[in-house]
């Protein structure tokens, strides 16, 4: 007898709930993961995949347990693998999508029917979403009062730590990880990505550290300037649950007790993790959220979607830099700081009034830590269309963000060199600048850099009359 122990977005030894029930079984464990046919994984997040899978396959490895990759449709070959290995049991950490609850659902039942025992857990949540309710028992619409009462839920459990040994199964065929080529080739387009992170649950540990050690500090005020570095950039580690939110919680706990001048960036950073939370309590209660407006009224907005202007948003050639910049970082590093992340959905809802979807979907094709919950739900926050959602009137001006958040110009003469020579009074609206400074700075608007694809002023009264529109209906 054995027991199966199907790895997910659960990429750790560490605090890994199901993991730690296989071990306590005292049978060989077969530890596996399901490359599934259907889901749609976006290429930044492909890239990560393969070396957090990497990365997690040489530690089972040194540890006794090979990981086994299959690829296919969970629902066919677990069952599969669960007649070849004679095993007792599968066990695995719950996700949260619609779709995976429905997988899940079903194959659970599937696996009971055939005398097979099939038990999850917890391992990806500081609390599940059907634990944080309201004094009437429903589920939180409002995100301080979520956080309240998941923060009075504090000290959560203290994280497991990593098995030391493991009895595996042997002679188990494996996919060959290098053959589902999860990394781009021709043409090679990660080596920003490259740079900028390390897949793995020892890669995350050391961020994590990191990050308590050195920023924490003074996190409250530096993590809305996008040309420092202030926060935590653990969200894809997260995502992809090389670390857990119960290890993240207590490391930053910890820090807090002992470093009193770390407490209020620590409760700033800890809020952030609840934010996580809540996308995750949303998406359960309100599945539906995923493709569809909270709001039902937005699902009356008129868009006006426009190919051409989607494109040049996309690739960073909107005129305005500090849209540019950020759309920038995000394809050459696939990752985006949260403000500038903010600045430029607004952009693309509010100024070129294009749908909210098509702007989750490129963030989910591009971003590391792509996350459905906490993608979805900050692309409606901002659209106006979600729960406890910003006002849709509340219109960012690109050029006022810019100069509040990047005030020199930083962050944008790294990732728009095309303006690294210009004049800081004009490097967030270089379509003001004088013509003579333009040459000697090497830019011709409309050459070297575009002019703005839309005007702020006139799209934002086009923005406020649309939402007009559904108001009145």
């Amino acid at each position: 007898m054995s027991v199966i122990v199907w790895f997910r977005q659960d990429l750790r030894l560490a605090d890994n709930l199901a993991l730690a029930a296989a071990v306590e079984t005292g049978e060989p464990i077969l530890p596996v993961y399901i490359l599934d046919k259907e889901a749609m994984l976006g290429g930044a997040s492909r890239w990560w995949l393969h070396g957090s899978l990497e990365a997690l396959g040489g530690e089972l490895e040194k540890r006794g347990a090979p990981l086994v990759l299959r690829r296919g449709l969970a629902a066919d070959i677990l069952p599969s693998l669960v007649a070849e290995t004679k095993a007792s049991a599968v066990f695995w950490n719950r996700c949260y999508e619609p779709t995976a609850i429905a997988r899940d659902t079903t194959l659970k039942a599937s696996l009971a029917a055939s005398g097979i025992a099939a038990k999850s857990f917890n391992a990806g949540l500081l609390a599940e979403p059907c634990e944080v309710q309201t004094g009437g028992g429903g589920p939180y619409k409002v995100f301080t009062p979520f956080w309240r009462s998941l923060a009075a839920r504090a000290p959560f459990a203290a994280p497991l730590r990593a098995p030391k040994n493991l009895r595996g199964l042997a002679g188990i065929a494996s996919d060959d990880l290098s053959r589902w080529n999860l990394r781009p080739a021709k043409p090679d387009w990660a080596g920003g990505l490259r740079t900028a992170w390390r897949p793995g649950e020892k890669h995350a540990a050391a961020r994590l550290s990191y990050f308590l050690d050195e920023l924490v500090v003074g996190y409250a005020t530096m993590r809305d300037l996008p040309a420092v570095e202030g926060t935590s950039r653990l969200s894809p580690h997260l995502h992809f649950g090389e670390i857990s939110p119960r290890q993240v919680w207590a490391a930053a706990d910890a820090v807090s007790r002992t470093t009193p001048e770390a407490s209020s960036g620590v409760m700033s950073f800890l809020r952030e993790v609840g934010w996580r939370e809540f996308t995750h309590h949303l998406i359960y209660h309100w599945p539906e959220m995923v493709d569809h407006a909270w709001k039902p009224e937005f699902e009356d907005f008129p868009w006006a979607h426009d190919d051409a202007l989607l494109s040049a948003w996309q690739r960073g050639r909107t005129g305005y830099p500090i849209v540019d910049a950020g759309m920038r970082e995000l394809w050459s590093t696939g990752y985006m700081h949260n403000r500038v992340r903010m600045i430029s959905a607004s952009f693309l809802v509010k100024d070129l009034l294009i749908q909210w979807r098509h702007g989750a979907e490129w963030f989910e094709d591009t971003l590391v830590d792509a996350d459905i919950a906490n993608n979805r739900a900050g692309w409606q926050w901002v659209a106006g269309s979600g729960v406890d959602a910003a006002p849709y009137f509340r219109i960012f001006n690109p050029v006022t963000q810019g100069e509040k958040f990047d005030a020199d110009g930083q962050y944008i003469r790294r990732y728009v060199p095309e303006l690294v020579r210009l004049d800081n009074r004009y490097i967030h609206r270089p379509w003001e600048a004088p013509s003579a400074m333009l040459a000697v700075a090497g830019i011709e608007l409309g050459a070297t850099y575009p002019k703005p694809i839309v005007e702020h002023a006139r799209a934002r009264a086009r923005a406020l009359a649309a939402l007009a529109s559904i108001k009145k209906g």
